[in-house]
């Protein structure tokens, strides 16, 4: 909306106004004294002073007064009318100033999250993004925006085509064993499913801020299509000439510089005076027991001097960070409420380009502007059969209904005259099949909610099959993620990363839809996660200082067993419930 449009435009007053000003005027003097300030010019002088001190208070208030207030809707709503802007119509002078720079740091900028200073144009989502969802309850500490605004230092002098690079890749090249190096790296390779590779892509970042390394990304197929750049300045981009990169593919954990399996044949020690150029990390779903000694003490210290880590994995593998004793205090800095991470690294590193933040808008806009509540339910049923199925629909209807999340319908048909003022829900619906969403539509359609709510259903799309490998399925995929993460309200299917990259994007703790059995319905269907994390399905269960098994859900009251994955780990904080 344009301000200046919109402001009222008014004519200026009458000779005879300007009369009647001065007699009152006049009259003020008299009463309260002509030396003295009048009554006007108080009642100015409040005028002005209010303002500003409401938006000083906007800026250094206390972050849990959030609480008591709910959420603070940010949304851009078009049947209100009005679209959020950085400085209200008709404020000026240094009020205007102060609600600008409240807005920004609270806004555009995710309470400082973000960084300033973009380009808006190349990555629209980065600084509107906030306009499409409610303000965050979870704040970042001030820590952990001091140690990203940090990386972003050392991205800048040690990213790709920098001097520190250069001679790095030269060193690499030669295969010689070196010692200390002035920038240290950790290469990502792109793989998996799209919601495997944002998970494990934000936990890989963690580990780079823990250990200070410098995250590169393989661009894979897609990456610079789906993603905006995160850091200013420098690319996390790795680039297409780095000369490990045609053998991504190949690696594996038998591979000679596997880190799993040199310790295996005993290759390398701790004790050793100089580190191998490089070593590969395999942290995929079937690494082996060397593989999993990545997650101790003793390896870490030897792996902090290796120049080079490449790894690659399909794992949300953060609360196994949390178990390493020697990043308990930066974990604990970086994130005072624990079960927030991917919450706050998700919405730093993932902005939708462009062209997927146009199927985001476009789709927001026409169909979940409008509505008074938004209910998200994703749908994966992990059957190679064909779909849909009965008992999965079932389950969906006892989780929501008993939930009170969606209203009843009325059988009967007796609710005739629905209220004028009836409550809008849209339902967004992803599934790869069409089956589910039509059978809740035709469901509100068919017949009125006992409540005299209105329901919507809708459904981006329906691929039918997952198609890793194609664009444009990745696209719509990332779109629908995001669309699930600006919902009020979410259902998720056990064991899906897809509803886990949702759920933390958004700061949404979900009902968690049961994994079904022998075709029947779950009984109950669904719980309440304990918090917005994602679960790590292959964690090791392994005491590194024991050297021995041992149950790692057990160890500390922020790491706990999955709701959906019994032998999966999860971070929580420390006072939510089991």
């Amino acid at each position: 909306m344009d301000l200046k449009s919109s402001t009222r435009r008014r004519s200026p007053p009458s000779e005879d106004t300007d009369q009647q000003l001065a007699q009152n005027s006049k009259m003020q003097a008299k009463r309260f004294g002509s030396n003295g300030i009048t009554f006007t010019q108080i009642f100015a002088y409040c005028l002005v002073a209010l303002p500003i001190i409401f938006a000083i208070s906007l800026i250094f208030r206390h972050p849990s007064s959030d609480r008591t207030m709910g959420f603070a809707d940010a949304r851009v709503l078009e049947n209100r009318g009005v679209k959020q802007n950085a400085t209200p119509i008709g404020a000026g002078g240094s009020e205007g100033v102060l609600f600008q720079l409240a807005d920004k740091y609270n806004g555009k900028l995710l309470g400082g999250l973000l960084a300033d200073g973009f380009d808006e144009a190349a990555c629209t989502s980065r600084y509107s993004s906030f306009l499409y969802r409610k303000i965050s309850l979870h704040k970042p500490s001030s820590y952990l925006i001091s140690r990203l605004r940090s990386y972003e230092d050392l991205h800048k002098r040690c990213g790709p085509n920098t001097q520190s690079y250069n001679k790095a890749l030269e060193q690499l090249k030669s295969g010689n064993k070196i010692g200390l190096t002035d920038c240290n790296y950790i290469v990502w390779i792109s793989f998996s499913g799209l919601g495997n590779r944002i998970l494990s892509l934000a936990s890989t970042f963690l580990y780079a801020l823990l250990t200070n390394r410098v995250l590169l990304v393989d661009q894979g197929k897609d990456m610079a299509d789906l993603f905006c750049d995160p850091f200013p300045d420098k690319s996390w981009l790795l680039p297409r000439d780095f000369p490990l990169i045609d053998q991504f593919d190949s690696f594996n954990q038998n591979s000679p510089h596997c880190h799993g399996n040199m310790l295996k044949n005993n290759a390398i020690n701790s004790s050793a005076m100089s580190k191998p150029s490089y070593l590969y990390l395999h942290l995929v779903h079937d690494y082996g027991d060397h593989d999993k000694l990545f997650f101790c003490d003793g390896e870490q210290s030897f792996l902090e001097n290796v120049p080079w880590l490449i790894m690659k994995t399909d794992n949300y593998y953060v609360p196994s960070l949390f178990l390493i004793p020697s990043f308990e205090t930066e974990l604990s800095n970086l994130f005072p409420e624990k079960g927030t991470v991917f919450h706050h690294l998700g919405r730093y590193l993932f902005h939708p380009s462009n062209h997927v933040w146009g199927l985001i808008t476009r789709y927001y806009r026409t169909y979940l502007a409008k509505a008074d509540e938004r209910i998200g339910i994703q749908i994966r049923t992990f059957d190679s059969r064909r779909g849909p199925f009965k008992h999965v629909m079932d389950q969906i209807l006892a989780c929501t209904l008993k939930e009170k999340l969606l209203p009843a319908v009325d059988m009967q048909d007796s609710v005739v005259n629905p209220s004028e003022n009836a409550k809008l829900k849209a339902v967004l619906v992803t599934s790869l099949l069409s089956g589910y969403s039509e059978d809740l539509r035709n469901m509100y359609w068919e017949h009125p909610t006992m409540t005299g709510e209105v329901v919507g259903v809708y459904q981006p799309s329906h691929e039918e099959f997952q198609q890793t490998e194609k664009q444009m399925h990745n696209r719509k995929a990332w779109a629908e993620m995001y669309l699930l993460s600006l919902t009020d309200v979410l259902v998720t299917s056990a064991w899906s990363t897809f509803g886990y990259v949702a759920q933390g994007l958004g700061g949404l703790r979900p009902w968690i839809l049961y994994k079904t059995e022998n075709d029947t319905a779950p009984d109950p269907p669904c719980r309440r996660a304990m918090s917005t994390e994602p679960c790590f399905h292959a964690p090791p269960f392994y005491d590194c200082k024991a050297k021995k098994g041992i149950d790692t859900g057990t160890l500390v009251p922020h790491v706990r067993h999955c709701e959906d994955i019994s032998w999966g780990l999860k971070v929580v904080d420390d006072h939510d419930d089991l």
